[in-house]
C-alpha cells in the first residue's frame, strides 16, 4: 500500500503575517458591526501580549468576534485539522496551529510555548468543539495545568448569541441576531503563579458558565426564521413524553415524536411549548440534561452499549479525506472499539479506553456525505466514523463518552481515598 504522508505537526507556528492582517480585519469587522456585537472588557487595563485567551465555542462567528476583541494585536489560534483542508499554507500564515481533537499531544505544548515566547496572544477554544445546545461543553482538568505552566496572564472571552444565530444542529443563519461578549482577565502574571491548579480550573469553569437560550429570553430576542426547529431532533433525540429514543423529528417550527405523536412548538424566543398537554421542558438545555441523566443511569447500571456497521474515512493530512472502507464500531463500558477493512483487505483498528477520552467530537450530516458521524483521533490520524445503523444518535454517544469518563474518575477517587484510609488504619 502506498505510504501516506502525515500532517507535519513539528513545523514551527508562524506569527500572523502583517500583510494578512488587513484581510483578517476586513473579514471580521463587517460581520461584528452587522451583528451589533457589544464587547465588554473587564479587568483588562494595561493588558498586553503575551497572554492566553480562552474562548467559548458555538459558531464560526466566534473567530470574527475574537479578532475584534483583541484588535489591533495579532494572535495564534489552535485549530482542528479539518480546518486546514486545502488551505494549510494560508492557515499557517494566519497563525493557526494544528491539533487533533481530544488527544494528549506533548508536541503541541512546545508549539504553544513558542507562541508565548514570541510575545503573541495564544487563543484556545477550550471546549474543543461547538456547543451542542448553547451551554458549556466539558472542560478538561488538564486546562489548569496547561495555562499555569506558561506563567502569563489568562483571559476569558465568553460570547453570547452565536448559537442562537447559527446553532450547531442547523448552521443556517437565523437572520441578524445581535450578540454580546465579555473579555475578562482572570489571572495576571503574579496571580497565575500563586494560584493552585484547582483554583485555576475553578475560576475558568466559573467564567465559562453560559446559556445562550437563557440569554436570548432575557434579552427578548426573537428569531422569526420559519425553519428554526429543523435539526433540533439531532440534539433532543429522546421523547420526554413516552421515553422512546431515536423517534424524534423536526419540521418548520415543530419538534415531534413519531412514536407517541406528541408535538412541541419552537417559539421565536427559543422556548418549547407542547401543542397539547404538559410542556415537560420549555428550556432546551433542560431537555438535553435530562437525556444526560438517562445515559448516566445506563452507565452506572453497566448497561450502556452501542454497536453498528460503519463507513470510515480518514484525514491523515490537509489534502483531504481518504475512504478507508467499512467495518464495525462498538462503544461500551470499556470505551470505543473500531475495526474496519479497506478495499485491498488491509485491516484498521482503534481502541479508545474510557480514561483516555473525556469527551468526543461529533458532527451532524457532516459535509452532506454519509450522515452523522463521530471522529476519533490518534496523534497521526483522524477517523470519521459514520454509523449505518437504522436508528441511532451521535449525541447519545457523545454524552455516554463523557459520562463513562466521569464515572471512571469518581470510582478512581473513591478507590484512592479507600486505599489511603486503609493505609492509615494499618499504620495505627
Amino acid at each position: 500500500m502506498k505510504k501516506i504522508q502525515r500532517f507535519d505537526m513539528k513545523k514551527k507556528p508562524m506569527r500572523q503575517r502583517l500583510y494578512l492582517m488587513p484581510v483578517i480585519w476586513g473579514l471580521a469587522f463587517p460581520e461584528v458591526i452587522k451583528h451589533r456585537t457589544k464587547i465588554t472588557k473587564i479587568n483588562t487595563e494595561g493588558l498586553k501580549p503575551p497572554y492566553i485567551l480562552l474562548c467559548n465555542h458555538n459558531a464560526f462567528f466566534d473567530f470574527k468576534v475574537t479578532t475584534a476583541a483583541i484588535f489591533p494585536h495579532r494572535a495564534n489560534y489552535v485549530v482542528a485539522i479539518d480546518g486546514f483542508i486545502k488551505r494549510e499554507g494560508l492557515l499557517r500564515r494566519a497563525g493557526c496551529i494544528c491539533k487533533r481533537k481530544f488527544t494528549n499531544d506533548l508536541l503541541l505544548i512546545k508549539q504553544l510555548k513558542r507562541v508565548i515566547d514570541n510575545g503573541n496572544i495564544l487563543v484556545i477554544y477550550a471546549e474543543a468543539r461547538y456547543s451542542l445546545c448553547g451551554t458549556t461543553a466539558v472542560l478538561p482538568d488538564s486546562l489548569g495545568r496547561l495555562v499555569k505552566m506558561f506563567k502569563v496572564p489568562v483571559v476569558s472571552l465568553i460570547m453570547h448569541g452565536h448559537h442562537i444565530d447559527s446553532p450547531f444542529w442547523n448552521l443556517h443563519k437565523r437572520g441578524v441576531v445581535p450578540t454580546e461578549a465579555e473579555m475578562t482577565q482572570l489571572f495576571d502574571r503574579e496571580g497565575i503563579q500563586k494560584a493552585s491548579v484547582d483554583e485555576i480550573n475553578e475560576k475558568i469553569r466559573s467564567a465559562f458558565r453560559y446559556d445562550d437560550y437563557a440569554w436570548q429570553k432575557e434579552r427578548g430576542i426573537r428569531v422569526t426564521y420559519e425553519k428554526r426547529a429543523e435539526g433540533l431532533d439531532k440534539v433532543l433525540y429522546q421523547c420526554p413524553n413516552c421515553g422512546c429514543e431515536y423517534e424524534m423529528y423536526s419540521e418548520g417550527t415543530t419538534l415531534g415524536c413519531s412514536h407517541c405523536g406528541k408535538k412541541w412548538h419552537y417559539t421565536e424566543l427559543g422556548e418549547l411549548e407542547a401543542m397539547e398537554g404538559e410542556t415537560e421542558f420549555s428550556h432546551i438545555p433542560d431537555w438535553y440534561e435530562w437525556e444526560r441523566e438517562n445515559v448516566r443511569k445506563e452507565v452506572r447500571d453497566g448497561t450502556y452499549y452501542f454497536e453498528s456497521p460503519v463507513h470510515v474515512d480518514s484525514l491523515p493530512n490537509s489534502k483531504g479525506y481518504i475512504n478507508i472502507g467499512t467495518g464495525t464500531l462498538i462503544h461500551d463500558m470499556d470505551g470505543f472499539h473500531l475495526a474496519c477493512v479497506d478495499k485491498d483487505g488491509n485491516e484498521y483498528t482503534m481502541e479508545k479506553t474510557v480514561p483516555s477520552l473525556y469527551s468526543c467530537h461529533i458532527e451532524y450530516n457532516y459535509l452532506g456525505k454519509y450522515g452523522d458521524c463521530i471522529d476519533l483521533n490518534t496523534l497521526e490520524d483522524t477517523y470519521y466514523i459514520y454509523p449505518e445503523k437504522a436508528k441511532f444518535s451521535v449525541t447519545k454517544i457523545a454524552l455516554a463518552t463523557e459520562e463513562l469518563y466521569f464515572d471512571y474518575v469518581a470510582k478512581e477517587k473513591k478507590r484512592i481515598a479507600e486505599a489511603r484510609t486503609h493505609t492509615a488504619e494499618k499504620a495505627q
